[in-house]
């Protein structure tokens, strides 16, 4: 079982600042410790306990074989969401949020099968009997489609949930996902609304360290559900083989009960037939 950063991880990667006080969101308050120098400073056992919840959440869904939607466009956040992502073998968002990326899925799947068609152009020499001009075109629209599709290329459906750095810069994904009813992890900074995702990570969302660390566990906890996952299915394999076996010895064992119950049979009707021709 995945489990939360201890204390000192937490502070190491200054996952306790907060924002300026008069910048923050009175629905944090219950996890506000204090307030230091004008920044709110946030309760780190708080943040343990709800991570944990939400560390246990994404375990279940990966362990369900559930995709989970990696989303942090700023520019801190992009890297370390990539990286984790591949790590885990999730799909990610991390340069421009596409409007309707979610409530508009069908839409952007043909955009998808753009971005293949232009790579197979690119592949097959296409290019090179196109124009320089038409050439370049073709390749901004590839690196376009690559810089805001890419990560999600492969997604063949719509997520089962989504991890969201920020809720704030990524409040368009975060609305998408609420009215398609697809859960919500987040980390929630003092100055963010605790109400709105399902799951949360109150912590810094700014430091690159505490991202880090956040995302990680994160990644961590989808590899630990997909081993499970894959482990009960291999385990339920060799139980469904177990049980074909024993059924095929069964039927085995009653072929040769019903050949040796012939035989017997053909050797009593012979022997009849003997005794009648020594009556006769």
């Amino acid at each position: 079982m995945p489990t939360t950063p201890d204390l000192q991880e937490l502070l190491k990667s200054g996952a306790h600042f907060g924002h300026l006080t008069r910048r923050w969101n009175p629905k944090m308050k219950e996890f506000i410790f204090m307030e230091r120098n004008g920044i709110h400073i946030i309760d780190l056992k708080k943040t343990q306990k709800f991570f944990q919840e939400a560390l246990d959440e994404v375990t279940k869904l990966a362990r369900a074989g559930k995709t989970i939607l990696f989303v942090g466009t700023k520019k801190q956040s992009q890297d370390i969401v990539k990286t984790e992502a591949v790590r885990c073998g999730m799909p990610y968002v991390t340069h421009r949020w596409l409007g309707g990326m979610l409530t508009n899925f069908s839409t952007v799947k043909k955009s998808i099968s753009r971005m293949e068609e232009i790579d197979r152009m690119s592949e097959d020499g296409t290019f090179d009997e196109l124009t320089k001009k038409e050439a370049l075109m073709l390749k901004r629209e590839q690196d376009k489609l690559e810089d805001t599709l890419g990560g999600i290329a492969n997604m063949g459906h719509l997520p089962g949930a989504i991890f969201v750095v920020d809720t704030i810069k990524e409040h368009i994904a975060v609305n998408e996902a609420v009215k398609l009813n697809i859960p919500i992890v987040a980390m929630v900074d003092t100055n963010s609304d605790p109400d709105i995702p399902d799951y949360i990570v109150p912590c810094n969302d700014d430091s690159a360290r505490t991202i880090q660390l956040i995302t990680s566990k994160v990644a961590d906890a989808i590899i630990e559900g997909n081993a499970e996952r894959e482990s009960h299915s291999e385990e339920e394999m060799m139980q469904q083989a177990a049980q074909d076996a024993k059924k095929a010895e069964q039927q085995e064992v009653k072929k040769k009960i019903k050949a040796t119950g012939k035989r017997r049979s053909r050797r009593k009707d012979k022997k009849d037939e003997n005794s009648s021709d020594e009556e006769e």
